[in-house]
């Protein structure tokens, strides 16, 4: 299986500088990766860097707590966009999901997709702090605010995509939108399997090594 136009090659650590940027940047222009994500104060270096390549530009919003109001996260989102930004990955509100209030899920998800209608949105509702009820809850909130993806994982929670959660994200969404599984994506059996399971869009740190065949190790 082809894996690079699946592949969100990523790098949000805090410590990433400029120069990391750009060998993100070049390693997705040589693979072809879908798009490279990035954290929004790089998202014109990235756009700069990738001019001409046909390789997206994803951004993260509210990242990676999703504890801000939405008007806050709308306003973080819209800037991005003006930026150069191609791609926003927000991070619900988790403490609304654990209290099963999905009319404030849905709400801050709507809130970010009126301030960017135009723009591919990406929620991710960090499936390891949720049971399947509330997972599955999340999802259609997502579904139901506006959501082109619902995505598994920050990569920052205690842990990241599985081929079960995937399974049922892909039941509850019902077509309506797609998935990125992110978080733990690590071998090339990882990758084909989350595809299978209904992932159109994979978030890894580890990009190059599963183009190449080989496991990515650790990160994200």
């Amino acid at each position: 299986m082809k894996l690079a136009p699946y592949i969100d090659h990523t790098l949000l650590k805090a410590t990433a500088t400029a120069a990391d940027i750009r060998q993100l940047c070049a390693e997705a222009r040589e693979h072809a990766f879908y798009a490279v994500c990035v954290n929004p104060v790089y998202v014109p270096l990235a756009k700069a860097e990738l001019a001409g390549s046909g390789v997206k530009v994803a951004t993260v919003c509210g990242f990676p707590l999703g504890a801000l109001l939405p008007e806050q996260k709308a306003a973080e989102a819209r800037l991005s966009v003006e930026a150069g930004a191609d791609e926003v990955d927000m991070v619900i509100h988790i403490g609304a999901a654990l209290a099963n209030d999905w009319e404030a899920v849905e709400a801050d998800v709507r809130a970010v997709r009126q301030a960017i209608p135009d723009t591919v949105l990406k929620v991710i509702i960090e499936t390891c702090f949720l049971t399947d009820e509330q997972k599955r809850g999340a999802t259609e909130a997502a579904v139901r605010g506006g959501a082109d993806f619902v995505k598994t994982s920050t990569g920052f929670g205690t842990g990241g995509a599985t081929v079960e959660d995937v399974r049922l994200m892909a039941e509850v969404i019902a077509g309506r939108a797609q998935i990125k599984a992110a978080g733990g994506v690590r071998t090339p059996q990882d990758a084909q399997a989350m595809i299978e399971a209904g992932a159109t869009r994979l978030g890894t740190s580890g990009g190059v090594a599963l183009v190449g065949g080989e496991g990515s190790g650790s990160g994200y």
